[in-house]
């Protein structure tokens, strides 16, 4: 029986991982998670600089980074957390990259309200290999879609540029662990204008995981920039910055309200869905046009419906 094919021989670049001299490479020193960030880095550049046409800034807003195995497994159990202070870092990063091209009287128009990162390992990944699938607009590439992809070989260390179909990425296993959404901050300031929006800075950062089948044990992350937002369910239409939308039939539309006080410093959350338990104590549901609310600590722990958790920590 003839053996299927594997990944690279199906889009055609095997050789470019294969020793032509048949001299068993060095072993390859372990990525460390600085070159993970600047990899990161030098995609978004890459994506403005491919993209963007005109007057437009055009970029890249979900980002799969690719590892062997044996690397992804390093950077989860020696490292374990890593990823998220990489993402936090990589889109400090992009703004600032973002507010410098908007000094350049170019327009920097989002096509999406959010950023995506997914860490994720193939078996056909050698030690030491990192490679690249940027998409513009997350949750709306169609199958039968290209991809970008950017692979960097053992062989030449040299980053190879190619389009490959969505069909070929039955092979990738996607970590909840590595599952990162941070919501886009549509408010650029020119660099060198004087002016601070205080609207911009992190005042909190919320994880949940979804136990529904379509994103089974994915795992969402918000960065709150308002003073007071809504979480809400799948129903919700809206698409704004103080919107944390949690996809999950088991989240109201709305759920919850969460504003930060600036007199105290402290955070009170408010709840209009069905259940709401925080710290593991039911709070008291009220009406959407007459909240009551209750105090929510950092670190504290809140659980929708019995199902969804969301936890609140610092930015």
């Amino acid at each position: 029986m003839k053996s299927e094919a594997n990944f690279w021989k199906r889009i055609g670049i095997q050789s470019w991982f294969l020793n032509d001299t048949g001299i068993t490479s060095a072993k390859p020193k372990t990525l460390t998670p600085n070159e993970v960030y600047r990899y990161i880095i030098e995609k978004f550049r890459e994506s403005i600089s491919t993209l963007s046409f005109a007057e437009r800034v055009v970029f890249y807003h979900e980002y799969i980074i690719c590892f062997n195995p044996d690397d992804y497994k390093g950077f989860m159990e020696n490292k374990r957390g890593i990823f998220g202070l990489i993402v936090q870092e990589a889109v400090k990063k992009f703004y600032e990259i973002l507010t410098q091209s908007k000094t350049d009287l170019r327009v920097v128009e989002p096509s999406s309200n959010k950023w995506v990162f997914r860490f994720v390992s193939h078996p056909e990944y050698e030690k030491g290999d990192m490679g690249f699938i940027g998409r513009l607009l997350p949750g709306t590439t169609h199958k039968d879609e290209s991809l970008r992809v950017t692979f960097i070989p053992r062989q030449t260390g040299l980053a190879q540029t190619f389009d490959i179909n969505q069909e070929n990425l039955k092979g990738f296993t996607f970590y909840s662990e590595g599952y990162y959404e941070v919501p886009y901050i549509n408010e650029l300031i020119p660099e060198g204008s004087g002016l601070n929006d205080v609207r911009n800075i992190p005042i909190a950062r919320f994880e949940t995981i979804l136990p529904d089948k379509a994103y089974t044990g994915q795992k969402v992350e918000y960065i709150m920039t308002d003073e007071e937002i809504v979480v809400s369910g799948s129903d919700e239409s809206r698409d704004k910055s103080n919107i944390f939308k949690i996809p999950s039939e088991w989240v109201d539309t709305p759920h919850l309200s969460i504003k930060h006080n600036k007199s105290d410093s402290k955070f009170y959350v408010s709840s209009y869905g069905e259940k709401t338990v925080v710290n593991e104590q039911v709070i008291t549901k009220s009406d959407i046009n007459a909240p009551v609310w209750t105090e929510l600590p950092i670190n504290s722990k809140m659980i929708l419906n019995g199902i969804i958790g969301i936890n609140i920590f610092k930015p």
